[in-house]
């Protein structure tokens, strides 16, 4: 599983997620009209987390279906509620024998990303015999947790000064 992460414009972020291998072993939902729709993390799905300086964070699931949802949270797990200010993202699906990728391109309300400090990348896969396994950059310790703030590892904005 490989994943990358690239700011594309001004207030938008392209997100790559790569799995090689036995990819017929994968259950992946099929592509259909791409809907707003809550809980893809129980199935093979593709997440991104954004954190605030203040501790609130946005998600973002992308489904191989081109499903998809995003939610705010004002902390830690707190205060769950739609992005409905986010605009749909845009998904696209590449399968051959052995590969398969999903590009994402999420885009922010203009000037929120400047705010941004940290995110996680991070994945449910599923496979045919219903087996899960959770990939991240970094899990917190204990069961998977992909809002915990361990996993944010990656930092968003200018190198400070030399």
């Amino acid at each position: 599983m490989g994943c990358k992460v690239s700011q594309f414009g001004r207030d938008a972020l392209k997100l790559e997620y790569v799995m090689t291998g036995a990819v017929d072993r994968i259950l992946i939902s099929k592509s259909s009209i791409p809907t707003r729709t809550d809980g893809l993390w129980d199935a093979t799905c593709f997440e991104l987390f954004l954190a605030h300086l203040d501790g609130s964070y946005v998600e973002f699931n992308f489904a191989p279906s081109q499903d998809w949802a995003s939610y705010r949270f004002e902390s830690y797990r707190s205060d769950m509620a739609p992005a409905l200010d986010l605009r749909q993202p845009d998904i696209f699906v590449e399968q051959s024998e052995q590969r398969f990728a999903l590009t994402a391109y999420a885009e922010l309300p203009p000037n929120e990303l400047d705010s941004m400090v940290s995110l996680a990348l991070c994945a449910v896969i599923e496979e045919v015999d219903g087996t899960k396994s959770y990939w991240a950059l970094k899990h917190p310790p204990g069961p998977p947790d992909f809002h915990h703030p361990d996993c944010f590892v990656l930092h968003l904005g200018a190198p400070d000064k030399a």
